[in-house]
């Protein structure tokens, strides 16, 4: 279709290129985003928006794949220029009130919350849609299929559209140009059983090309959900062989850094690739969800 140009707008998180995309999709009369970013890159969001000649109220309607500050974060600051919030019925309640998200995060974060993030304001009811799983999200001439896909997140949505899936987190992290992905893993909701469910739906969708939000859109959606398949599988399997030692949890987040800087020694990564992904994928914050997954799920 000739007007379902995909453009994938680079928010630059924290001077980083490659950490976190929007994705730009225009209509009749206006365009669609997928994902918002969080508040602390608006003005990249902006700066992107312009090169396309539009602005931040030309957005009419936003599809956020799941509510983690990095995805959803300028959302409310979005729904005050008058778009329209798609989120996954587990996440709603969060955007309309996100004292408790932005309490939970300032814990980890701390005094960084503001730099990394920035501000998340919450979205009026009016402006929220909490579409069903599986319901057509019918945009002008646009149609999107919102798929319910756990396992990074209870609230997370994979939207497809035309021959592609935006998997927001649920597809993996992986920054182009580089035959690497990691599955981001952090507290309170990895599930390795339900994840390997959503790739199984995802497969059996059969769209060719993935758009991850970290990062970028690839034409080899097979690749894709074959190498994190994988990588969720060797992970569980490594965690498997750690944890019966019961270590804390700094020597099992120094024990998943060991294993991520080997991968990407085997991989011949640049430092500005470590870099990328690392901001995109918080090595400790995995770590932190798997310890979790461990005590709640696996003991």
């Amino acid at each position: 279709m000739e007007n379902s140009r995909i453009i994938t707008l680079d928010l630059n998180f924290q001077n980083k290129t490659q950490a976190i995309a929007s994705y730009l999709i225009r209509h009749e009369y206006g365009a669609v985003l997928i994902e918002s970013g969080p508040g602390s890159t608006l003005s990249g969001l902006e700066a992107g928006l312009a090169k396309e000649n539009l602005s931040l109220r030309d957005i009419t309607h936003v599809l956020l794949t799941h509510i983690h500050l990095d995805h959803a974060g300028a959302a409310g600051w979005l729904a005050r220029q008058g778009a329209q919030i798609f989120v996954h019925p587990n996440g709603a309640a969060h955007m309309l009130n996100p004292e408790k998200l932005i309490a939970s995060a300032t814990r980890i974060y701390g005094d960084k919350m503001q730099t990394l993030w920035g501000e998340f304001l919450p979205v009026a009811q009016d402006q929220l849609t909490v579409p069903q799983d599986a319901q057509e999200i019918i945009i002008g001439n646009l149609r999107f299929l919102p798929i319910n896909t756990p396992g990074h997140a209870e609230h997370h949505y994979s939207y497809i559209f035309e021959d592609l899936c935006f998997s927001g987190d649920v597809g993996g992290v992986r920054i182009p140009g580089y035959p690497y992905l990691r599955a981001p893993m952090p507290p309170p909701e990895l599930h390795f059983g339900r994840w390997r469910e959503s790739i199984i739906r995802l497969r059996a969708l059969k769209f060719t090309r993935i758009a991850p939000t970290h990062f970028g859109i690839f034409d080899d959606a097979d690749w894709q959900l074959n190498e994190l398949q994988k990588n969720l599988d060797a992970t569980e399997k490594w965690l498997e062989e750690i944890m019966p030692a019961n270590p804390p949890v700094d020597e099992l987040r120094a024990k998943l850094e060991d294993l991520m800087n080997e991968q990407c020694l085997a991989e011949n990564l640049s430092e500005e690739v470590i870099q990328s992904y690392a901001l995109a994928n918080p090595i400790a914050m995995s770590a932190d969800g798997l310890m979790r997954y461990w005590k709640k799920v696996r003991m």
